[in-house]
Formats: structure tokens, C-alpha cells, sequence
């Protein structure tokens, strides 16, 4: 009995504590987890509660010729008890060039793309942005994310959009400049100031100095653009399709291509959709950045890959990085395509930081499940030892799955994928083979340049003379294709230019298929025959002589179904992303020096069981 007494007396006093910690709790809001995860907590998620403001915070940097120094505008949202208890609390940090508004869509703001091939069109139309959006707010989004899970959610506008100083650059150095400046603000080494020019100064008394960044799109540019720089206090980045070259995103293999839904766009294009900031600073800006560095660098004659395009491309600049990265993107995102992650998660493997990549079937966009984001910044900002580092490497949505449930991959490409070689049969006007077995004397095949007719049509045609087309054998059982495929094609031109396209896909067209009509395009690719020997020097053609060109397609993860074909398809001039020369060009392709490189889940073995 005295023995029970005493567990009774014990049980009462934890019972006691529990009760009193969780008042405490209740008086007192504190971040809390629970596997591994940021909770929700009541104190934090009431918005009449949060505290908002705005200030400047002083770049290293002068882009817009005034002589001073560039001020970038912050806004911040942070719960009410960083006031009134003193609590410091880690930062989710969102930056754009887009949230002061862009330009309107008017008729010419594009590059004219009907013309031929080592020309220039007449110069397009340059529209100008009304500058949208009131202090002390800059955005909402991802705030009600974050702030009830216990992080301070932060905002800034791009160098020369809305009310940041400077001028946008696509790319430049700026743009990595201006977010390491306010990371510098946020870890208390930069001071803040109340006013674009004054000199009263405010702190980020309420900021742990963790600082992680996401986005989307350009959003997500900026996280990885700033993470470049190696700035002390950013732990961690969730880059949503971001950008990570400007020339992957306006070229290919030396070719002028347009991203996918955008014909036309290049980069003075985009610079004119973003240009929110100050009116009396454009014109300088729009003299010294879009009228001279940009047109004298981008080179829309040759596509050729130079220093401009250099400066622009975030894998030249990783060595200092070292925050954790958690990658994501579409598959199917024909805009910012999926080799802009994939590159820059391959280098960050290669340097040992954290890395860990999201991708699902879709288009543009697409977050990772917010489990994985919360593992992610609990992990790296909170500091809770969550395990997330030894989570699968790679998370890969499939086929007909929700976004929020993707299937964990050890890596990506999956780790039992391996090359397969194929070869091509004869067959145009109609379709060829498409082999594993190579078959000699296939001699060669021609195609008439037509950029009238888009691939979709293409691809459907019974016959046409405007694509040469090779299939495989009608699968018996699914195929997995995980990894980048790789093309070699050995042609001739009867010009000294063309465009030469390539389209992965699977037929018969929209037979068979659960999901929208994209899904037949597997993957795809671009190149100009002139950049046969470097993308960074370009030669004309001699008509008639073969030149062997090998490049990449974008990187995929699918499941090719039985009953399906997976088919090559070569064309010249691609409707929907390259130039339009006038129709007639033609390309002949030796099929004895031309093959496909496909990775798939099982190698040799598991393709010659699906055809044989």
C-alpha cells in the first residue's frame, strides 16, 4: 500500500508538471514539433496578432548611376511575441522581381521569330510597368505557411522592381548581391533603415540569424542566386523551378529557342516585363543594362555560348555555396525545363551539402509535399534533429499519383537505370525501327524543313516528308525510362543553317493513355548543327557534307506503358519554341552513324523483354 501511495504521490506531481509546462505554453507561444515537423501553434496564427512593417536595407551595389549605393525594399511579418516576449524566431525569405506588377501584354513585346536563320528582325516593342502594390506590404504569399508554424516570413523586391533601387539584370550579379545584403541585415551584420534615403536605422532584433529561401519560377531563381555568394545565416533553399541558366532558358546547344509558351521572349524581353522601379531611373537603366550590356552579349545571330551568358548561369558560381538544397520541378515544364534543376542538384551531390530533389509529372511549378518542405526548414532553420539528411535522396511523383504522395527513389535517376543503345531501320516517308540491334547499310533518310506544322502533327502523321520517324516494337510489358537521353545524329544540310529538333515519344497518340495529351511527348531537345563541335563557337554548314552532332534531352522519369511505341522523332523547325525560316531546308541523316542513348530501369535486359 505505501509503495502504491508513492507512485500515486509521483504520477501526481508529472502529472502536475505536464499541466503546468502545457500553461505555460498556452501564456507563452514557443515553436513546437512533433515528428520531425513545425506545428501549427494557436498563439501564432491569428494575422490581427502579427506585426508588419517595411524598410531599406543598403546593397554593395550601384546599377542605377546615381552615385549611391542601392537600397533594397523589406517587408516583414513576424508573430506578435517577437514583440512582447523577446522571442527570436528563424526566417522563410521570399524575393522577386514581380511583385510591384509587369508589363502589359501588348502585340510586338516579343522578338519576331519568322525570319531566316543568322538574321535579325526589326527591334520589338519595349512596354512599360505601372508600378502596383502600397507599403508596408510587398506580398502575402507563403506567410500563413510559415508564421503559425513559428517562423518570421520575410519579402524583397528585386534590384530596379518596385520599391528596391538599382536596375534588374536578369541574372546579374545584382540579383545575388541584393538578397545576401538582406540576409546580412537579418543576421545583424548589415544595418536596416527606415526610409529609402534616410539614416535611421532599424534591427532584426527578432531574427535567430537561420534564414531559409523558396520560390517558384524566378522566386526560386533567387534563393539559389543568393545562396551562390556562400552568405553566413542562409542554412537552406526550396528553388521551385527555378532558372539556373538564362542561356539553357533562351538557348539550345547553340540554337535560338524560345521557352516553351513564350515564342519569341528573350532576355531584353523579360527584363521589359519586370522594370517596376523608380520612372526617373529607367532610362539609364534601360540605356546602359537592356540597350548595351544585353544586346551586345545575348547574340541572337550565332546563339553561341559566350561570357554574357556565362555570367548568367548559376553553375559557374556554386563554389561557395553551402546551404541544404531541396530541388523541385515538372517533368513536363516545357517553360523552365527540368535540366535546370537537375544540373544544379548533380553539382550540389558532387560538393556534399545536404541535397535531396522533388519532381512530379506536371508543368510549370508544383511544390514539394509540405512534409517534406517542414522536414526540410524544421531541420535546418529550428535545428531539430530530425533525421531529414538520411531521407531519400529523391522523390519522384508517378504516373497518374497526387502530387502530395511521390514514390522515394535512393536517388535520381533511379540508381538501377543504365544506357541503353538504339539504332535506326529505314522507313520514311513512313516510320522506321527503332532497335537495340544494329543493322548495317540503313543508308540514309531525308526531311523537309516546314515549320508550319507543329511536332504534335507530326508525330501523328501516317506519312509526311517533314519528320523522319523510328519506332520500337509495341512494348509487351512497361518500360521505365529514368535518367537523360542522349542523341547522336550525323546529317547534312542543304543550307548553310537549320534547326534540328528531336521529340521522345510515345504512340500510338493519346491511345491508351490516362492523363492530358502531353504525356506522349517523353522528352524532347534542340541544337544547331553549326555548334557540332562547341556550343561556344559556331560555324556555317558546307552543303552536302555530314557533321555528327550529339546532345542531351531533358531529363525524365516515366513509365512507358505496354501496348504503347516509344518513338525518335527528327525534325527541323519546332512550331511551338525555334526560329522560322522559310520552309524547304533539308536535312539528310546517315542512319548508320545515328543512335539513341535511353536509361532505363533494368538496363539491356529489361528493353529486349518488352520487345522481344
Amino acid at each position: 500500500m505505501k509503495t502504491r501511495k508513492k507512485l500515486s504521490f509521483f504520477f501526481s506531481i508529472f502529472i502536475g508538471t505536464i499541466f503546468l509546462a502545457n500553461s505555460q505554453t498556452a501564456e507563452k507561444s514557443v515553436p513546437f514539433f512533433e515528428n520531425g515537423e513545425a506545428q501549427i501553434i494557436a498563439g501564432f496564427e491569428d494575422p490581427e496578432n502579427w506585426v508588419r512593417h517595411d524598410l531599406w536595407v543598403e546593397a554593395e551595389f550601384d546599377t542605377d548611376g546615381d552615385g549611391k549605393l542601392d537600397r533594397m525594399h523589406v517587408s516583414v511579418t513576424r508573430p506578435q511575441q517577437t514583440d512582447t516576449e523577446g522571442l527570436k524566431l528563424p526566417v522563410v525569405y521570399v524575393s522577386s522581381p514581380y511583385f510591384a506588377g509587369v508589363a502589359p501584354n501588348v502585340e510586338g513585346a516579343f522578338w519576331d521569330v519568322k525570319h531566316e536563320l543568322g538574321t535579325l528582325p526589326e527591334e520589338h516593342v519595349h512596354p512599360e510597368v505601372v508600378r502596383v502594390g502600397q507599403r508596408p506590404i510587398i506580398s502575402n504569399s507563403h506567410i500563413k505557411t510559415w508564421v503559425p508554424r513559428g517562423y518570421i516570413v520575410v519579402h524583397s523586391s528585386s534590384p530596379g522592381t518596385g520599391l528596391s533601387q538599382g536596375a534588374p539584370t536578369v541574372g546579374g550579379n545584382n540579383e545575388s548581391l541584393a538578397p545576401k545584403a538582406v540576409i546580412d541585415w537579418l543576421c545583424g551584420r548589415k544595418p536596416g533603415y527606415t526610409s529609402i534615403d534616410g539614416d535611421e536605422k532599424v534591427e532584426a532584433f527578432w531574427s535567430t540569424g537561420k534564414v531559409g529561401m523558396t520560390g517558384t519560377s524566378y522566386n526560386g531563381t533567387i534563393p539559389l542566386a543568393a545562396a551562390t555568394t556562400g552568405v553566413a545565416g542562409l542554412e537552406a533553399i526550396i528553388p521551385i523551378a527555378p532558372n539556373t541558366s538564362y542561356y539553357h532558358y533562351y538557348r539550345s546547344n547553340g540554337l535560338v529557342r524560345s521557352p516553351g509558351g513564350y515564342l519569341g521572349e528573350d532576355i531584353t524581353v523579360l527584363y521589359d516585363f519586370i522594370h517596376s522601379g523608380d520612372e526617373s531611373k529607367r532610362a539609364y537603366n534601360n540605356a546602359t543594362v537592356r540597350d548595351q550590356e544585353m544586346k551586345n552579349g545575348m547574340d541572337r545571330i550565332t546563339g553561341d555560348y559566350n561570357d554574357f551568358w556565362a555570367g548568367r548561369d548559376y553553375l559557374n558560381e556554386m563554389e561557395p555555396m553551402k546551404a541544404a538544397l531541396l530541388m523541385s520541378h515538372g517533368f513536363n515544364d516545357w517553360n523552365v525545363m527540368p535540366e535546370h534543376s537537375y544540373r544544379i542538384y548533380e553539382a550540389a551531390k558532387a560538393k556534399g551539402l545536404p541535397s535531396q530533389i522533388y519532381y512530379h509529372q506536371n508543368g510549370h511549378g508544383g511544390p514539394p509535399p509540405m512534409k517534406i518542405m517542414n522536414r526540410w526548414f524544421t531541420r535546418y532553420l529550428h535545428g531539430v534533429e530530425n533525421g531529414v539528411e538520411n531521407d531519400s535522396k529523391a522523390w519522384i511523383v508517378r504516373e497518374n499519383d497526387e502530387r502530395k504522395n511521390p514514390t522515394a527513389y535512393a536517388d535520381y535517376p533511379n540508381p538501377k537505370a543504365s544506357d541503353v543503345t538504339l539504332y535506326l531501320n529505314s522507313g520514311a516517308p513512313e516510320k522506321g525501327g527503332l532497335s537495340i540491334v544494329k543493322s548495317k547499310n540503313q543508308g540514309i533518310e531525308k526531311l523537309v524543313d516546314n515549320y508550319s506544322f507543329t511536332g504534335a502533327s507530326l508525330a501523328q502523321a501516317e506519312i509526311t516528308n517533314h519528320r523522319l520517324l523510328y519506332v520500337t516494337p509495341t512494348l509487351s510489358e512497361d518500360v521505365h525510362i529514368s535518367g537523360t537521353a542522349k542523341v547522336t545524329i550525323t546529317l547534312s544540310s542543304s543550307k548553310p543553317a537549320a534547326n534540328l529538333s528531336v521529340w521522345l515519344v510515345s504512340l500510338p497518340w493519346n491511345e491508351g493513355r490516362k492523363t492530358k495529351i502531353t504525356d506522349n511527348i517523353i522528352t524532347r531537345g534542340w541544337a544547331d548543327p553549326q555548334n557540332h563541335k562547341s556550343i561556344t563557337e559556331s560555324e556555317a554548314l558546307t552543303p552536302g557534307k555530314f557533321y555528327e552532332v550529339s546532345f542531351d534531352l531533358m531529363p525524365d522519369d516515366q513509365i512507358i506503358a505496354k501496348g504503347q511505341q516509344i518513338g525518335l522523332m527528327i525534325f527541323s523547325s519546332d512550331k511551338e519554341f525555334t526560329l522560322w525560316p522559310a520552309p524547304g531546308t533539308e536535312l539528310t541523316i546517315d542512319l548508320d552513324k545515328t543512335m539513341l542513348n535511353l536509361p532505363i530501369v533494368g538496363g539491356t535486359e529489361a528493353l529486349n523483354k518488352a520487345i522481344d
